[in-house]
């Protein structure tokens, strides 16, 4: 466009400059070798336009003959590249449609038209149809000659890296990711190769400012930047705790400071603190990250911030918990713990209660067992709860690649990947129970006491208890505690005819191991019927 408004301009002045001299006429003389030409001025100004034209049109056509050799090469020359080019697409897309056969021509086609050292991408061509073609050695040689090009370096580094990958190598692998992580920090794969290599030798200072590399190279958003930080400098806070417990307080309260809800960090701050008898602020730590989500290595660290707290001073500190985070499992669960160990038990038994009725879960049916056991020693109830926990849903904990751990740790053991572990129930046995009368509530039953044998009556022979794998077994074992308690067939035989009934009794406890005897059983060995309904 401004090539056009240019020579617009061009010709317009020309055409004002020759209006000009149209209208004003004159002549010119010109004297050469005792002659004398006269013309006018227009017709001289047009001569010597012509003049110039034919000077520039000579020279133009001298030109074109003498670098017509030259042209003419170039013109094949462009043409044999544009083939070149032409059979290096082919190529790389029949690579990537898996063709080896259709890939390894074309690649001697484009080296035959193209050279090598102009376009790279042959040899990545050539590596590619090698590895199509199943010559493995051949591509690593490929991508190792890669390495002394500069422009090739980081292509041939992925192919080693890949390489290295498929036959399970990881070290290799890691060091070709170093390599290439040390040269171009944006590259992802390389960084995250290389953060595993740190991670898995415990350089969390390496491990941190790789994180900080790839946040300055806006490879990470910069709240997962913050989450890998927070996650590294816990890790850090663990491993410094006994050898420089300055060193791992400041990494754990750094920590805490970019993920306040992560409750590793948070735990980590505060135990950093306790041990400095910097409790107060140890604690302020501990209950923001109980606001925003309760866990039980939270609630064991702060109702045990003093040692030597008597067990009513932690159960305070626990129903302090409760009151921050109310009507949720965990918090009656804390509850119910301290109030165990402080005796009292009518506080665990109703927190513990509470918590199933919240969430229930093995961890609750089990601190209800240990409740029963301290307060009772009945072991029938004990044994009747710890069934209920095999049958419910498992308890949160720290899991990763199918892994539960005990306590939170920073990479996997299976992948090595970093903060893979996340608090959430084990996939077994998720989801409710098929059978939900197990929490149907308590019901207490009338029973027949059972009246002295008279004399005449012929004894009965007491039925043995049936074996494990007897049909009676079965029904016993299925049955809940809302169901009536079975009397033995010789106090059902020892009852006369004649026998007046008698105010409901206390309800017997039945012993989960001993399911008693099948009434339609005994109702066929014994001749003697008796009905409670």
């Amino acid at each position: 466009m401004i090539r056009l408004l240019a020579f617009l301009i061009v010709v317009f002045a020309l055409g004002l400059g020759f209006a000009w001299l149209a209208d004003r006429p004159g002549d010119m003389v010109v004297t050469f070798n005792g002659y004398q030409y006269q013309v006018s001025l227009m017709v001289a100004a047009v001569a010597i336009v012509a003049v110039v034209a034919a000077v520039m049109i000579l020279w133009w056509l001298v030109r074109s003959l003498w670098n017509s050799p030259y042209t003419i090469s170039r013109y094949f020359r462009v043409r044999r590249r544009d083939r070149g080019y032409q059979a290096l697409s082919t190529g790389m897309i029949a690579a990537g449609a898996g063709d080896g056969a259709l890939a390894r021509k074309k690649t001697k086609e484009a080296a035959k038209l193209i050279r090598s050292d102009q376009e790279p991408l042959i040899h990545l061509l050539e590596a590619q149809a090698s590895l199509l073609e199943g010559d493995h050695e051949g591509a690593r040689q490929k991508f190792e000659s890669m390495l002394d090009d500069p422009e090739m370096r980081l292509l041939g580094l992925r192919g080693l890296y890949l390489e290295a990958e498929r036959l399970g190598d990881r070290n290799a692998a890691r060091h070709y990711a170093g390599r290439a992580a040390a040269v171009a920090p944006q590259l992802a794969w390389a960084a995250e190769s290389t953060l595993e290599e740190l991670t898995a030798r415990g350089d969390w200072d390496g491990a941190l400012k790789l994180v900080d590399a790839q946040k300055a190279t806006r490879q990470i958003e910069r709240d997962a930047a913050n989450r890998r930080r927070a996650v590294l400098l816990t890790a850090k806070a663990q491993s410094l705790a006994d050898s420089d417990p300055n060193a791992a307080r400041s990494a754990a309260l750094e920590a805490n400071k970019l993920q306040p809800d992560f409750a590793p960090a948070a735990v980590a701050a505060a135990a950093a603190l306790f041990r400095q008898n910097d409790v107060r602020k140890g604690s302020k730590i501990l209950e923001t990250a109980w606001r925003a989500e309760p866990h039980p290595e939270i609630a064991e660290l702060y109702t045990h911030a003093r040692p030597g707290d008597a067990v009513l001073d932690r159960l305070n500190r626990a129903k302090k918990l409760q009151e921050m985070k109310k009507n949720h499992a965990e918090s009656s669960m804390t509850v119910a713990r301290a109030a165990l160990d402080a005796q009292d038990f009518a506080t665990a038994r109703g927190e513990a209660e509470a918590a199933i009725r919240m969430d229930r879960r093995e961890g609750a049916y089990l601190l209800l067992a240990d409740i029963e056991e301290a307060e009772t020693g009945d072991q029938g109830k004990v044994r009747q709860l710890l069934s209920k926990a095999v049958r419910a849903p498992r308890d949160p904990a720290w899991v990763a690649d199918g892994v539960v751990s005990e306590r939170w740790v920073p990479v996997s053991p299976v992948t090595g990947r970093l903060d893979a572990f996340e608090w959430r129930a084990p996939m077994e046995r998720l989801g409710q129970l098929i059978d939900s009368r197990d929490d149907a509530p308590e019901t207490t039953v009338p029973v027949i006491e059972a009246l002295a044998k008279p004399a005449s009556e012929k004894p009965v022979e007491a039925i043995e208890p049936a074996t494990a794998g007897s049909e009676t077994t079965g029904k016993g074992t299925d049955r809940s505690e809302d169901q009536v308690t079975p009397v033995t067939a010789a106090a059902f035989a020892a009852v006369p005819a004649d026998a007046e009934a008698v105010e409901p009794a206390e309800e017997l406890a039945r012993l989960p191991d001993d399911p008693g005897v099948d009434p339609d059983e005994e109702a066929e060995k014994s001749p003697r019927r008796f009905r409670l309904f």
